[in-house]
């Protein structure tokens, strides 16, 4: 029972998170791209706000769920599943480092207005949200292989 319940929380918050970060990556970004820099702050500082608490608990969330991964797996397995939680540990700390400074900073542009270098700034908070959605996706893809593998390994013991 215990197994399932590894594996399904496993497969679940992963997924949550890349899914969540793949979406702001395919539609949200380019959907700031197209509006009047006023919108873009605007929405951006709000969406932030609602989005900080929820992430940070699914950040936590999948990296706690993939370290029991690979408490509970063996071999290959369980290197897999340990590199999915340090994957998902980078993305946590590519969040704080990197995303959530530029956030202040997009707060006081709401009322001082942007700096001249306000377009590389936003450049390099899309690098940084690229980054930690291609380690989320990496760390949902290594999961899957993982809970796969452990249910068509032939008998062999890949999960405990």
């Amino acid at each position: 029972m215990l197994s399932k319940l590894v594996r399904s929380a496993a497969l679940l918050f992963p997924g949550l998170l890349a899914g969540a970060f793949g979406y702001g990556a395919v539609n949200v970004l380019y959907a700031f791209r197209a509006v009047p820099l006023d919108v873009r702050f605007t929405f951006h500082t709000t969406l932030m706000r609602v989005n900080g608490p929820v992430m940070q608990i699914l950040m936590g969330l999948t990296v706690l769920s993939t370290l029991a991964l690979a408490a509970r797996s063996t071999s290959r397995s369980r290197w897999a599943a340990a590199c999915a939680a340090v994957l998902a540990g980078t993305s946590f700390l590519v969040t704080r480092l990197g995303n959530v400074p530029i956030n202040q900073q997009i707060k006081v542009w709401m009322v001082s207005g942007p700096p001249s270098d306000y377009a590389a700034i936003l450049r390099r908070w899309e690098l940084f949200h690229f980054t930690r959605t291609g380690c989320a996706l990496a760390a949902f893809v290594l999961v899957i292989a993982v809970v796969v593998g452990s249910s068509t390994a032939g008998g062999r013991a890949v999960l405990r």
